[in-house]
């Protein structure tokens, strides 16, 4: 107990000096600026590779499904919709404490701990998979409830059916992904990341043609690799002499202070799976408007788009997390804010890139996926709101990070309420319904919610004392220390 004291003592002391410094220092200096800049640049350009490349993975699944007709694309679509909407969103938002607990340990210097908070973490995400496998199982009852048609039905719940491995594996690996993201340990995943979805190009191909399990072979494929993915992962912690300090092999420990890691862990997935389900819940009301086929198979193509340059800000999203926390726990919130405005500045700067791009080819784009000129048309049009959307929603992807890192997931939860279902959906409802903007009022409604969720962050942001957060940051690692010891 006395050296759990003096290590509490050691990293409290910094903040004696440092909340003046913080407090009379309203600029920085332009090395500071640019070795941070450099810092998130290293860690976020891998991590935005491993988003894109374990994306890839149920899209080239659904690829692969694409060739065997019309009735088992639409299956694996719905299957992959669902199965993004009620469990990988969910366990993924759940291992985002992750980004608080090992961040904040890691800058501290409390090493061991962060293989606690895996343990732990890996503990309670395999527990809450149960039930989300329970759920797959049914997922053509379910969806047959909600009124899809049954035989969509049918072969999503087939599929949904064969993906139940995924849970657990997906589960495993979104833990060891924090665990490594917040040691600033990134190209090593990467290098995975990279290994699992090329073998998981061969294994799609095997198991949907030659082995005549068709669409099924698809959903085992990502079975697979995930667990590929997760036991790669597993095998690089345990035998890495970079990890030597932060894993210390398995302890009775972990299962001590699970109702602290809950604490961040259920706001961090309601934070998380607030957003998701709005985006979701657009694309099936847009199956309520005016030529629904046209309105629904536009808004699948734009939140495809919108998904797939979110990587991007993303891995920005988790580069700020890992800064902030590994500075507050370091007892430095000078750097921690600074961290932030860096961040928010690299993320203007591509959004700007982003939606230029986006602008120029807007009447292209739409030919990737249709040869409808109807389509390709509609699409160009959505495109310049994607771009106004992905500016916005880079910016609060930062700012959320920045949440994490400093343990803010309660505050970020129900921002999101608001802004989502207060604010963002009913102004779709109204824009889509009311006024008869079809689509297009949809999609406004999301950057209504983006834009007071963005505000929301950024002024919570803005008005925090970052001292007092270097001071929470202490007292949360050294209570998980001692919770441990005890």
């Amino acid at each position: 107990m006395e050296k759990l004291e003096e290590q509490r003592t050691c990293l409290e002391s910094p903040l004696v000096s440092q909340d003046d410094a913080f407090e009379s220092q309203a600029g920085f200096g332009k090395d500071e600026i640019l070795s941070e800049v450099k810092k998130q640049l290293l860690l976020a350009g891998p991590l935005v590779s491993v988003n894109f490349l374990i994306f890839a993975l149920q899209i080239i699944s659904v690829m692969f499904v694409g060739h065997l007709g019309n009735l088992p694309l639409s299956g694996a679509s719905m299957a992959t919709s669902f199965a993004s909407v009620t469990g990988f969103g969910l366990l993924r938002g759940m291992a985002s404490a992750l980004d608080t607990f090992c961040g904040q340990s890691y800058g501290a210097k409390q090493y061991p701990m962060l293989g606690i908070h895996l343990q732990r973490a890996m503990i309670v995400l395999s527990l809450f998979s149960i039930p989300l496998a329970f759920i797959w199982s049914n997922a053509g009852d379910i969806l047959l409830f909600f009124r899809q048609d049954p035989e969509i039905s049918a072969e999503a719940g087939q599929y949904a059916r064969f993906m139940l491995p995924s849970i657990f594996g997906f589960a495993i690996q979104e833990c060891h992904i924090r665990f490594l993201q917040t040691q600033n340990n990134v190209v090593p995943m990467m290098v995975i990341s990279g290994f699992t979805t090329l073998l998981h190009i061969l294994v799609c191909w095997i198991l949907v043609f030659k082995s005549g399990l068709g669409n099924k072979g698809a959903a085992l494929a990502n079975s697979f690799s995930y667990w590929i993915n997760a036991l790669l992962l597993i095998l690089y912690v345990r035998i890495s002499p970079s990890c030597k300090k932060t894993w210390t092999g398995y302890s009775k420990e972990a299962f001590y202070g699970i109702h602290k890691f809950l604490r961040l862990s259920i706001p961090s997935a309601i934070m998380l799976c607030l957003e998701i389900w709005s985006f979701e819940m657009v694309v099936l009301l847009s199956g309520l408007l005016p030529n629904p086929k046209l309105e629904t198979s536009v808004l699948a193509i734009s939140l495809n788009t919108c998904s797939t340059i979110y990587m991007i800000p993303l891995g920005l999203s988790a580069a700020v997390s890992t800064r902030v926390s590994n500075e507050l726990g370091a007892g430095r919130p000078r750097a921690a804010y600074l961290a932030v405005c860096v961040a928010v500045f690299i993320v203007v700067t591509e959004g700007i890139i982003a939606g230029t791009v986006m602008f120029l080819g807007r009447k292209s784009w739409g030919h990737l996926y249709s040869k409808d000129e109807e389509v390709v048309k509609y699409v160009g049009e959505m495109l310049l709101l994607i771009a106004a959307s992905h500016f916005i929603d880079g910016i609060q992807s930062v700012l959320t990070g920045a949440a994490r890192g400093c343990g803010w997931q309660r505050i970020g939860a129900l921002i999101n309420l608001g802004a989502y279902y207060l604010m963002g959906i009913p102004s779709s409802i109204i824009l889509a319904f009311i006024y008869h903007l079809g689509g297009k009022g949809l999609w406004t409604g999301l950057i209504v919610a983006l834009f007071v969720q963005a505000l929301s962050l950024a002024m919570v942001t803005l008005s925090s004392k970052w001292d007092q957060e270097a001071q929470k940051a202490t007292d949360r690692v050294y209570s998980a220390t001692n919770s441990t010891d005890a």
